[in-house]
C-alpha cells in the first residue's frame, strides 16, 4: 500500500482547506497515520486508494476547522495603512493565510492548476463554509465528479452540486496572475533589495502595487505610500540577502539578514511591473522551503 505516494497531493488538498503549511503538513501526517492504522479496513472493491485518504485527508481537515477563525491576508483585515503610522500589535499565526513551499506540491497538479495555490486565491477559499470548500476545491481544482464528491463525502449528488453553486456564488473574486515569471524583473529586483536602493526598488512597482509583513494587518497600497515609508524607514534591512525559492506557484525568497533567517518573500509580477510583495517575518517557514539556518552564499 503506497501511501507516501499520495502525500504531495493531499499536501495541496489540506493546504487548500486550511490556508496554512502548518497545518497541512499536520493534517496529511495525521491522514496517512490513520490510514496506516486502518490498513486492514481499505477495501479496493468499494474504491480506489486515492478516494479513501481523500475521504480521511476531509475529515481530518473539517475536525481541524472546527470553530477555528477564518485566516485571511492583510488586505483582507483592514484598509491599507497611511505612512507613518505604526505597525500595531502582532497577531496570532491562526489569523493569516500562509504560504506552501512548491516543493510538496504535485508537479503535475501544478502545472496546470497554478492559480489555484495563489495566495489570493486560497484567501478566499477561507471565506467559504468548510463543506462548500471541501466540495469546490475537489470539483473545480482537482476534477472530481460530482458523484465522486457524493461518495467521499456521504451526501447526494444534487446536494453536492447545490453545495458547489453557493460556493461558486459567495467565493470572493481574485483578480488573474501572471503565469510568466519575468526573470528580468526579478534580478533587478533583488539587486536593488540588496543594495537597498530604494529609488530603484520603488520604480519596479506597479503604481497600485502592495505590500504586508504578516504577522502584523499593517499594509500598504500604492507605490508612492511604499516609497514614503521606505525613504523614513532608516534601512533597517540593509545588507539583507535573497536566497530564491518558489511559494505557491510564484517566485519567492528566504530574506537574511546579518546572516541569518529573517522573512519570506513572495513578488506577484504582471506587465513587467510588481504588483505585490508579501514579507512573511517568520524564519519558521525556513526548513519548509529546504532554505538553510544561515547564509552560505549564491552556491549554497
Amino acid at each position: 500500500m503506497d501511501l507516501d505516494g499520495h502525500r504531495a497531493e493531499l499536501t495541496g488538498y489540506c493546504y487548500r482547506m486550511l490556508g496554512s503549511v502548518y497545518e497541512a503538513e499536520d493534517a496529511v501526517q495525521e491522514t496517512l497515520a490513520k490510514a496506516w492504522r486502518g490498513r486492514d479496513r481499505f477495501d479496493p472493491l468499494r474504491g480506489p486508494l486515492r478516494a479513501w485518504l481523500f475521504r480521511i485527508a476531509t475529515n481530518v481537515c473539517l475536525d481541524m476547522l472546527r470553530g477555528s477563525r477564518r485566516r485571511a491576508l492583510a488586505a483582507g483585515l483592514g484598509p491599507a495603512a497611511e505612512p507613518g503610522t505604526t505597525l500595531g500589535e502582532p497577531l496570532p499565526i491562526e489569523s493569516w493565510v500562509y504560504p506552501v513551499p512548491d516543493r510538496l506540491l504535485d508537479p503535475a497538479e501544478l502545472a496546470v492548476s497554478r492559480e489555484s495555490v495563489r495566495l489570493a486565491f486560497v484567501a478566499a477559499l477561507q471565506h467559504l463554509p468548510p463543506r462548500q470548500r471541501a466540495v469546490l476545491i475537489l470539483r473545480d481544482v482537482l476534477g472530481w465528479s460530482a458523484a465522486e464528491v457524493a461518495g467521499l463525502l456521504g451526501a447526494g449528488v444534487a446536494a453536492v452540486n447545490s453545495a458547489l453553486q453557493r460556493a461558486r456564488a459567495a467565493l470572493p473574486v481574485t483578480e488573474p496572475g501572471d503565469d510568466a515569471v519575468d526573470e528580468k524583473l526579478l534580478a533587478r529586483y533583488v539587486d536593488a533589495f540588496e543594495r537597498y536602493d530604494v529609488e530603484t526598488l520603488v520604480a519596479l512597482l506597479h503604481e497600485d502595487a502592495t505590500s504586508s509583513m504578516p504577522p502584523f494587518a499593517w499594509w500598504l497600497r500604492g507605490r508612492e505610500d511604499v516609497r514614503r515609508v521606505l525613504a523614513a524607514a532608516g534601512a533597517p534591512c540593509e545588507g539583507s540577502r535573497l536566497v530564491r525559492t518558489a511559494a505557491n506557484g510564484r517566485p519567492a525568497y528566504g530574506q537574511y539578514l546579518e546572516g541569518r533567517p529573517f522573512a519570506l518573500v513572495l513578488v506577484e509580477t504582471a506587465g513587467g511591473l510588481i504588483t505585490g510583495i508579501t514579507t512573511y517575518l517568520d524564519p519558521g517557514l525556513f526548513p519548509f522551503f529546504g532554505l538553510a539556518d544561515e547564509f552560505r552564499g549564491a552556491d549554497s
